[in-house]
């Protein structure tokens, strides 16, 4: 291009304000989408106007990016196999500060906001907290102007649409790509090769030295889509690249030509298979094998693209460490450790301890659990097939991690063989977890009591290996989505009596504090939430024709269903308030909102949904009850839907057993917009704890001493119930089969697995203090200045818990950026 048509560009912008809006927009809908006043649809003004916000994001970007090549600073890349980003409009209208030319763009034209907002599908890319917090770090990134790209795939149906029908999951396609995106950004010309499979032979080299050739058996191509993340109100931009599976060959006309028209596009589909769809359903081999293609297809596209960039500006490797700083969220992306080494000596020809010095400077490990399937083990035979020289170097890396160590004598053989990547028993398998831990110079936990149970019950040797590496970064949430987006009139109400500055640092919101005792602050700030409570029941009512209490408790769980979050804990509690009724008692009126999804393959997990569903349904039937309880299970949770749930609840349910829960964002979500927390002492919950004080904090349950020592004496739930009045009844009446008298037995399964089988999560020891807390929250409910001052206490006291706080931390300690 000439130098002075590429000057015209550089100086073009968009504009921000209401005319320039109005303008796009028209532009939009009649050239890009080929409609007019007659012919519009309401999701054609929805994409005019959504591109026409992404041109000003695009413009930033395009400013922004050039900056930091010329700047050459140090990039973090963080590496995820989830982004749970949600919808893009309304994010991208605030941290653009388009908020008020946006509103006067869409009354000229006769639009309003909210409604076109709900056209916007939420991205298919993440399920829960892991994914979450992914998307809130990228905000934080951007907003603390950190030069960063996050690497994904572009799942093109998410995980799956949850329908609940008759009470039961069920599971759909969720077509989140079906009207394309607006805000994504192909790259048809970044394009990289992600072998798999084959051989690996040895080529002999002049001098007489041996290296290794791998020979892949079948490849695909990963292609980048992006997507630009915006930096609060500050010219910002960074880049979320995903990555989609695009077959080598799309279309074998031999084939065709002979008739046998479905293997003419078998090779095509079977490449695109991979970004599909996010965690197949792994119970079975080809499901397992997927899942290890999926992880490897994004982190060595991922890869290929960081020293492409590198390669730019730079020669010499060995300042890789000093340009890029890798960090992988979770035990997903550890194959990365793996895939640096292959290139680095198989492709690059460095030395072994050259390529290993620099990867493991490159390379940080962030930890999100302690449950065994959450630490990633795949069996050699599958890896074996799927990326055999990745083996042979796991095996080497192996091989020289174990000779290190066999020369202290701290370790015994049974140490040594849990320290070893390799698992000989039952399954010979690969530790991922292991290698991302001997391949990192930094290993995280994700919340003080977490990481402490790392360095000293699950990777216990490992620390006194590298006492050094182990460090906590405690998780946040970006203050953006989850409260001026959200919750506007508590925005408005803490503008107004504390300013503005606590919009660029949450940890001003302790100004707060000095409001406990201002009386007409605390019925302002009840009053917010009433009138939040109140949207949230209209929302409800016009979705599921159901109409709810607005002057009830509005008391939510809403998280992944697992057993050891303890949804099912929840429901005998709720049990135990219906009989409480049926005995003449009053309780305060209660509304139990759950929300989650169980993995397709999870039968205890579907069976708690079911339990759920059919307490609500008998509440129902049932006037008496009805008029002072109500269940509801709300149906395919995700963003657009806790940004509504989080300003109106009142009482966030974070029971999981103790030493469990890594951390927890979502007891963040809920304290910062004022709900009170009845929970155990596990992950974040402690952090919070001490943050907003232990009068504010609804504590039960055992401690994580208590349930290691519950566990390793003499545990019998069954005689717990037996023993207890209140219990036997909960149990008397789930036993009776008044929740499903069309199912007999449906409910048995979870009955003995609590009774019979080693209640695994302690429900049982828990239950009665839990029934304490309970009617403690409820009796405190009832005194409105109080619940408001605690209220209070729980958002003036959440800064701490900013992402924006957290990725300080990461920045500091662990990247060096």
């Amino acid at each position: 291009m000439k130098p002075d048509f590429m000057n015209k560009l550089s100086h073009l912008n968009t504009g921000g304000n209401a005319a320039q809006i109005v303008q796009r927009f028209m532009h939009h809908l009649k050239f890009d989408l080929g409609k007019d006043q007659f012919s519009a649809s309401p999701m054609d003004c929805y994409l005019s106007f959504a591109a026409s916000i992404r041109d000003v994001l695009l413009d930033k970007w395009l400013i922004t990016q050039p900056k930091e090549y010329v700047a050459n600073r140090k990039r973090v890349y963080y590496l995820s196999l989830e982004y749970l980003i949600g919808r893009s409009l309304n994010n991208a209208i605030l941290n653009l500060d388009l908020q008020k030319q946006s509103y006067q763009a869409l009354t000229e034209m006769g639009f309003d906001l909210s409604l076109l907002s709900e056209l916007e599908w939420d991205a298919g890319l993440g399920n829960g907290g892991l994914g979450r917090l992914a998307a809130c770090f990228l905000d934080s990134l951007s907003t603390l102007k950190i030069a960063s790209y996050g690497y994904g795939i572009r799942y093109e149906y998410g995980i799956f649409f949850q329908h609940i029908v008759n009470g039961e999951q069920k599971e759909s396609p969720d077509n989140w790509l079906r009207n394309g995106s607006i805000w994504e950004i192909p790259h048809a010309e970044r394009l990289f090769p992600v072998y798999f499979g084959g051989t690996v032979r040895e080529n002999i080299l002049d001098d007489g030295t041996k290296k290794p050739r791998w020979e892949p058996a079948e490849h695909v191509m990963a292609m980048a889509y992006d997507y630009l993340i915006p930096g609060f109100q500050n010219e910002y931009v960074n880049t979320l690249r995903l990555w989609s599976a695009k077959s080598s060959r799309d279309f074998n006309l031999s084939y065709f030509n002979e008739g046998d028209y479905v293997q003419a596009v078998a090779n095509k589909n079977h490449s695109e298979m991979i970004s599909k769809v996010l965690y197949p359903n792994d119970n079975k081999m080809q499901g397992k094998e997927l899942r290890l293609k999926q992880e490897y297809f994004f982190v060595c596209a991922t890869i290929q693209d960081i020293l492409r960039r590198f390669g730019k500006k730079h020669t010499d490797l060995n300042d890789l460490p000093n340009q890029a700083a890798i960090q992988m969220n979770d035990t997903h992306p550890s194959i990365a450790v793996a895939e640096l080494m292959r290139i680095l000596v198989d492709e690059k020809s460095l030395k072994w301890d050259s390529a290993w010095d620099i990867t493991t400077k490159c390379m940080a490990y962030t930890n999100h659990t302690i449950l065994p399937e959450a630490l990633e083990k795949w069996q050699l035979s599958l890896f074996q097939q799927v990326l055999p020289r990745h083996l042979q170097i796991i095996y080497e890396i192996n091989h020289r991690f174990l000779s290190s160590i066999r020369l202290n004598s701290a370790f015994d053989d049974s140490a040594i063989s849990e320290l070893s990547i390799i698992e000989e028993y039952p399954v010979k398998s690969v530790r991922m977890a292991n290698l991302a831990i001997i391949g990192s110079h930094s290993v995280n936990g994700v919340s003080a009591l977490h990481t402490e149970l790392l360095k000293h019950r699950v990777f216990k040797d490992f620390y006194k290996i590298y006492p050094q590496r182990f460090n906590n970064r405690t998780n946040g949430i970006t203050p953006r989505r989850w409260l001026m987006m959200c919750n506007p009139r508590l925005t408005e109400l803490i503008t107004k009596v504390i300013g503005p500055a606590w919009k660029n640092d949450l940890l001003l919101l302790n100004q707060l504090n000095e409001y406990r005792h201002d009386g007409i602050f605390l019925e302002d700030l009840g009053d917010v939430k009433l009138q939040n409570k109140q949207e949230f029941c209209l929302y409800y009512q016009g979705i599921h024709h159901h109409s709810l209490n607005p002057d009830s408790i509005f008391d939510f769980q809403t998280k992944r269903i697992h057993e050891y979050k303890r949804q099912l804990l929840n429901a005998l509690s709720i049990i135990h308030l219906i009989l409480c009724i049926r005995r003449g008692e009053h309780i305060t009126p209660h509304s139990f909102f759950f929300a989650g999804k169980a993995a397709p393959g999870y039968y205890t997990a579907k069976l708690i949904i079911r339990f759920i569903c059919a307490l609500g349904s008998y509440i129902e039937k049932d006037k008496t009850l009805s008029a002072q309880l109500g269940v509801f299970f709300l149906p395919n949770y995700r963003v657009s839907l806790a940004e509504r749930i989080m300003p109106a609840a009142e009482i966030s349910q974070q029971i999981s057993t103790s030493g469990t829960e890594a951390s927890g964002t979502g007891n963040m979500k809920f304290a910062l917009n004022g709900a009170l927390t009845i929970g155990t002492l596990d992950g974040a919950n402690i952090e919070i704890r001490e943050a907003v004080g232990e009068g504010n904090f609804f504590l039960f349950g055992m401690t994580d001493a208590e349930v290691q020592a519950l566990k390793s004496g003499a545990y019998h739930p069954y005689d717990m119930v037996q023993n207890n009045p209140e219990l036997k009844e909960i149990f008397e009446f789930i036993a009776s089969e008044e929740l499903n008298p069309l199912s007999p037995g449906l409910f048995t399964p979870l009955m003995n697995l609590l009774l019979h089988q080693g209640d695994n999560y302690c429900l049982i020891a828990d239950l009665p203090d839990y029934l304490r807390v309970n009617r403690e929250a409820a009796k405190t409910y009832l005194n409105k200045p109080l619940w408001n001052r605690m209220s209070l206490a729980n958002i003036a006291n959440m800064g701490r818990f900013s992402s924006d706080e957290t990725i300080k931390g990461y920045a500091r300690e662990i990247w060096g950026v």
